[in-house]
């Protein structure tokens, strides 16, 4: 998720408006809207030091609005908290050990993420017991999703595609 979209996430949650949120971390009343929405749409990129501004003023860690960084710890953690957000990802507790588990009830996207979390298990369990190797695995791994058998993936044409596509149909 961009750091737009986490921007927009919070500053909803938070129930404030672009302008609000704009003038709190000093922009001109005139210009503070425009300046958030631009944020939020990715048109432009805060600097490091408005990045933090904007984070006191959604009383969020700055890690919670940059981009993912599962190069660190603190920014994994926040890369699990916006999946959270996102796709319904719950912490829990099975068998003595913390596990991670996707509420169903939050929506598509936490469908989707529960069937693509599925087929990774499934193809986890091929590896333990000897169905496949280690090279087998890592190649459907990164490759993901093309060498994944259990969804049904479909390509979406290009708009022009479609658009040359209606205008063809309108022509007949």
């Amino acid at each position: 998720m961009a750091i737009g979209e986490r921007i927009h996430f919070f500053r909803t949650l938070r129930g404030m408006t672009q302008k609000y949120l704009g003038t709190i971390i000093g922009f001109s009343e005139n210009t503070a809207d425009v300046r958030v929405a631009q944020y939020e749409l990715g048109t432009r990129t805060p600097k490091a030091d408005l990045t933090v501004a904007l984070a006191n003023a959604l009383d969020v860690s700055p890690q919670a609005l940059d981009v993912p960084d599962i190069d660190s710890h603190i920014g994994l953690m926040h890369t699990l908290f916006a999946l959270e957000d996102i796709y319904g990802l719950t912490i829990g507790e099975a068998d003595g050990e913390i596990c991670l588990k996707v509420d169903k009830s939050k929506g598509r996207n936490s469908y989707d993420l529960l069937t693509m979390l599925a087929a990774w298990r499934e193809q986890a369990a091929k590896l333990s017991a000897g169905e496949i190797d280690r090279e087998e695995y890592n190649k459907w791994r990164y490759r993901y999703p093309e060498f994944d058998t259990t969804q049904r993936w479909e390509k979406i044409p290009s708009q022009e595609l479609s658009d040359a596509i209606v205008e063809q149909l309108k022509q007949k």
